[in-house]
């Protein structure tokens, strides 16, 4: 896996480091703390020996006093040992930071864990930012296969990206039983996949792969808490129209929802670029307000009348509205969202990013190639609009 500089900063703390698998958390925290004790639940005798003890921890970190960093990979897996972890620390205090990462939040949600009570910051790791991979960044590759970190330094990108979502739902959905009907969850997947990027209706999915709406809220909370999905909510904000309030749905990477929407000659190109180029600067944004610990939010806008800005990102740190085109030119008509948008909130900063070559301003709308926007984006930095 690559080890280019990742913009991501430790807090000072305790902390959880979350993240989809092959996201490069073990390669991260390799580097930044080669000298850390590291216990890997993944290994699984490993496993076995904390899940049959717990308390087993403490022998452990007495057994090396000098190390002053414990790191236990996937965590989730014994949540036992958060209950030791938090003794050890109100016993020691600072003298020993923990570091706990996580590829799944479901275990610790319904074994009812608190997180160490706020002793412990949670913190995210994201697939590659464009400034990461800086003079190896190219907008095509990372459109046809996502910028996770395993897939991108993959020798056989294709096939990395075919067995990922397989790898999940042996090793995490199949192996934790995480559900009943594997048969049903795998068409879900498949069905919520043509809802990437696009307001979600679970009504609709739970009809298409054939189970209840109930059963497809399940799935979806599966999604979430493997961190393989997000929503995004709608920005109502001293709304002045009819707002359309379902949120949109993303896959955490662009890849992975390449990977999973079925695709065929029937299908035209745009339908699937569309979405792909949206959920691409999505995962940035995403990044960028988790990396600069950014005091604002991430939305889209979208009337009743289906006038749409696929991104608003509003709080005290900024207030912008991003509109996303797939297309090399930029129209009028596309232009329009953000207008109305620009009408409602007159503060907000306007821009447009489309897959043309040049910068430009038209119509009060700050236009941007997507890669030069996406290579701009770095934390603790404004927008490039």
């Amino acid at each position: 896996m690559a080890t280019l500089g990742r913009f991501f900063q430790p807090p000072k703390g305790h902390f959880f480091l979350f993240g989809p698998r092959g996201t490069g958390k073990s390669t991260w925290l390799g580097l930044e703390y080669p000298d850390a004790l590291r216990i890997d639940l993944l290994s699984p005798e490993t496993l076995r020996a904390y899940l049959a003890r717990p308390e087993r921890l403490r022998q452990i970190v007495a057994a090396h006093p000098r190390q002053r960093v414990i790191i236990i990979d996937e965590v989730q897996r014994v949540p036992a040992l958060l209950d030791v972890v938090h003794q050890q620390i109100e016993a020691e205090g600072r003298s020993r930071r923990f570091v706990l990462t996580g590829s799944s939040a479901r275990k610790l949600k319904r074994a009812g864990v608190n997180l160490l009570a706020g002793r412990a910051v949670r913190t995210a790791l994201h697939p590659f930012l464009a400034a990461e991979l800086g003079a190896a960044f190219h907008l095509d590759r990372a459109l046809g296969h996502g910028m996770v970190p395993l897939v991108w330094d993959a020798p056989e990108p294709d096939r990395t990206l075919q067995s990922y979502l397989s790898l999940y739902i042996r090793e995490e959905v199949q192996a934790e039983g995480l559900v009943r009907d594997l048969a049903g969850f795998s068409r879900f997947i498949e069905a919520i996949s043509f809802s990437h990027a696009s307001p979600l209706n679970l009504a609709n999915v739970a009809r298409e792969c054939e189970v209840s709406r109930k059963t497809a809220e399940g799935y979806l909370s599966v999604l979430e808490d493997l961190l393989l999905a997000f929503q995004v909510p709608a920005f109502t904000r001293r709304a002045q129209r009819q707002i359309q309030v379902h949120p949109k749905f993303f896959w955490f990477d662009t890849g992975i929802y390449r990977s999973a929407r079925p695709a065929g000659p029937l299908d035209r190109p745009e339908e699937i670029g569309g979405p792909a180029l949206e959920g691409l600067v999505a995962q940035h944004l995403r990044a960028w307000i988790d990396y600069s610990d950014a005091r604002c939010t991430l939305h889209y806008w979208r009337t009743r009348s289906g006038t749409e800005v696929d991104f608003v990102i509003y709080g005290r740190d900024g207030f912008w509205a991003i509109e996303v085109k797939n297309a090399s030119r930029v129209q009028t008509a596309d232009l329009r969202g953000l207008r109305a948008f620009g009408d409602d909130y007159p503060s907000a900063h306007l821009a447009l990013v489309y897959r043309g070559s040049e910068r430009q301003v038209s119509e009060g709308v700050t236009c941007i190639p997507a890669a030069e926007f996406l290579s701009g984006i770095r934390p603790g930095r404004p927008l490039p609009v």
